[in-house]
C-alpha cells in the first residue's frame, strides 16, 4: 500500500490530472442505480495520496500555494460530475434540431462549474494538511463546508452529495435523520478517506478502529429504527398513475385530448385486488396537458369521474395575470388539488426553480442576444410565493415538492412538521433510461427518511413509488412501466431528534468535530 500511495504522490502534469478525474468518475459507481459505495473506499483515499503530492514550488504566496491542491480537487470534481450527470444532456436531444448545440454546456461545462466545489474542498483542506488522520478530517470538513456551499449558492444543485453514497439502502439511512444531509456529507467522507492511513504509520490503528466504529454504529442505529415500528392513528388509500407520456408529444396540441383521456381512464380503473377505493389520487407533474382556465370543461370531467370522499392532486400549469403587466400572464408549475365539484380547491407553485431549464436568469438582458431556456417547454415560469403545506379535506395535510425541489433538505424541514406525508410529482422523461430517474428517486427516498414522512412520488415515466417514513418501499413502479399503484399508506411519522427543528444540530456538531481534529493536528503534526 506505501509503494502504491508513493507512486500516486509523485504524480505531476496530466497523469496526476487523469488519476483525479478517473477517482472523481469512479465514486460515481457508489451512487444510484450503481449502490456500489466501496468505490468510495478506493477514490477518496487516492485523492488523499494526491493532495500529499500537491505542493507548490518554494517560494510561493499563499493562493499559488493552495493552486495545485484546488487543480487536483477540481480534476477529481469534473470526473465527478461528468459521469454522474451526463444524462442531463439528453434532455436536450428531445428537440435536437434546436437544442443540440447546447449539448457541450450540459455535459461538460455544466460538471466543470460544479467541480470548483470540489476544488475549493481541496484548497480549504491542504489549509488544515498534516500528515496523520488530521488530514483525512480537514477533507472531510473541506467537502462539508463545500457540499452545503453547493447546495445554496446560485440557487443551489446538492445532486449527487457524496452523503447520498454512504445510505443506498434504507438499513443505511436511518442516521441521516441524526445528521442530516450536510452532516452526513462529512462524515461520509471522513470514514471513505480513512483506508489512506493503511499506507503511512501515524495513526493507521487508530484511524481504521475509528472508521469501524462509525461503521458499526451508522449500521447499529439503522437496525435498532427499523426493528422499532412507528404507530399510525390512520391511512389512506392512495392511487398513483403513471402513464409514460413520450415526451416529445407532451407539449403537441394535437394530442393533448388524447393525452388527458389517458389520465381519466387510468384514474377510473376498478381498485387493485386488496384495496380499497382510492381517497388521493396524484398525476405526476405537469399532467393537465392544457391550462384549466382553457378548458372547463376538463375540470368539469374531472368533477364526473371523482367519487365523494376523494381528491385528485395533479400537477398543472397555472396562469394569473401580471398586476405590473396588464395582459400579460404570468404561468406557475403547480400542483393543483381538484374536489369532486370540479373546482380547484388547493393550489401549490413551485418555488425553486430550474434555472435554464423553467426560466431564463436574467431574461432580459439575455433574452436581448438570443439566449433561450436549453429545454423545450412553451413558456418559462415564474416562482411561486414560497413553501407551504397543502390543506386537502378529510383533514389530510401534505407536502407538495416539485420535481427536483426535493432535492433541497433545507428548504423543507419546518413546513414538514406540520404536514402528515410528502407528494413528490415529477417529469422525469426528459432523461429516459439513465442513472438520472434512479438518483432522483434515491435523494426523494432519503428525504422521506430525514423529515420522517412518508413519500407519496407520481412520475411521468418513472420511478413512481409509495415509502414509508423509514425510507422502505411499500410499492413502486419500474422506469417507463405504465398504470397505477393503489396503496394503503398508514400516515406514521418517524420520531425526530430533538435538535431537528435546528437543521439538525448533531450533524453540525460532527461538522465541527471533524474540523477541531483537522485543526488539532494540523498545527501539532504539518508535514515537513
Amino acid at each position: 500500500m506505501e509503494r502504491l500511495a508513493g507512486k500516486v504522490i509523485l504524480l505531476w502534469g496530466w497523469r496526476r490530472a487523469a488519476v483525479a478525474f478517473g477517482s472523481g468518475a469512479l465514486a460515481v459507481l457508489a451512487q444510484a442505480p450503481f449502490d456500489f459505495f466501496a468505490a468510495c473506499l478506493i477514490s477518496f483515499p487516492i485523492l488523499v495520496w494526491l493532495l500529499d503530492g500537491a505542493v507548490a514550488a518554494q517560494p510561493a504566496g499563499f493562493l499559488r500555494r493552495l493552486r495545485p491542491a484546488f487543480a487536483t480537487g477540481w480534476w477529481f470534481g469534473f470526473g465527478y460530475f461528468t459521469a454522474g450527470l451526463w444524462w442531463i444532456g439528453n434532455a436536450l436531444l428531445v428537440e435536437a434540431d434546436s437544442f443540440a448545440w447546447a449539448l457541450p454546456l450540459a455535459v461538460l461545462a455544466l460538471p466543470a462549474a460544479l467541480a470548483i466545489f470540489y476544488g475549493l474542498a481541496a484548497a480549504l483542506a491542504k489549509l488544515a494538511w498534516s500528515d496523520g488522520i488530521g488530514r483525512i478530517a480537514a477533507l472531510a470538513a473541506g467537502f462539508g463546508i463545500a457540499e452545503w456551499l453547493r447546495a445554496v449558492m446560485f440557487t443551489g444543485f446538492p445532486w449527487n452529495a457524496i452523503g447520498y453514497a454512504a445510505m443506498p439502502v434504507p438499513l443505511l439511512m436511518q442516521s441521516v435523520s441524526l445528521t442530516g444531509l450536510y452532516g452526513m456529507n462529512a462524515l461520509a467522507v471522513f470514514v471513505f478517506a480513512m483506508p489512506a492511513l493503511l499506507a503511512s504509520q501515524r495513526h493507521r490503528r487508530t484511524g481504521m478502529a475509528l472508521a469501524l466504529l462509525m461503521v458499526v454504529a451508522h449500521v447499529g442505529y439503522g437496525i435498532l429504527r427499523l426493528r422499532a415500528e412507528p404507530t399510525a392513528e390512520r391511512s389512506i388509500a392512495v392511487r398513483i398513475v403513471q402513464p409514460s407520456i413520450d415526451q416529445a408529444e407532451k407539449w403537441d396540441v394535437a394530442v393533448r385530448d388524447r393525452i388527458f383521456k389517458t389520465y381519466l381512464d387510468y384514474t377510473a380503473l376498478p381498485p387493485s385486488p386488496g384495496h380499497g377505493r382510492p381517497q388521493l389520487i396524484v398525476w405526476p407533474e405537469t399532467a393537465m396537458p392544457f391550462l384549466t382556465s382553457e378548458r372547463p370543461d376538463a375540470l368539469a370531467a374531472l368533477g364526473a369521474l371523482l367519487e365523494d370522499g376523494q381528491v385528485l392532486l395533479a400537477g398543472a400549469v397555472r396562469a394569473e395575470g401580471n398586476r405590473d403587466s396588464p395582459g400579460v400572464e404570468r404561468f406557475y408549475n403547480s400542483i393543483i388539488a381538484v374536489d369532486t365539484r370540479g373546482e380547484i380547491v388547493n393550489a401549490f407553485d413551485k418555488a425553486h426553480l430550474v434555472p435554464f431549464g423553467e426560466y431564463l436568469p436574467l431574461e432580459p438582458l439575455l433574452g436581448r442576444i438570443g439566449l433561450t431556456k436549453i429545454v423545450a417547454t412553451p413558456m418559462s415560469f415564474s416562482a411561486g410565493a414560497g413553501r407551504r403545506a397543502m390543506q386537502l379535506p378529510e383533514k389530510l395535510t401534505v407536502l407538495p415538492l416539485i420535481c427536483y425541489e426535493i432535492i433541497f433538505p433545507g428548504e423543507v424541514a419546518g413546513t414538514a412538521a406540520e404536514s402528515d406525508v410528502i407528494v413528490n410529482v415529477t417529469n422525469d422523461a426528459w432523461y429516459g433510461d439513465t442513472p438520472g430517474p434512479y438518483q432522483h428517486f434515491r435523494q426523494a427516498q432519503v428525504r422521506a427518511v430525514e423529515l420522517g414522512l412518508p413519500l407519496v412520488r407520481a412520475a411521468n415515466n418513472g420511478i413512481s413509488a409509495v415509502v414509508r417514513a423509514d425510507g422502505r418501499i411499500i410499492d413502486a413502479f419500474a422506469l417507463n412501466a405504465t398504470g397505477v399503484i393503489d396503496v394503503d399508506l398508514p400516515l406514521e411519522r418517524r420520531a425526530q431528534a430533538p435538535w431537528s427543528s435546528f437543521v439538525n444540530a448533531l450533524g453540525i456538531l460532527a461538522f465541527f468535530a471533524i474540523l477541531a481534529c483537522a485543526m488539532t493536528f494540523s498545527r501539532r503534526h504539518r508535514p515537513n
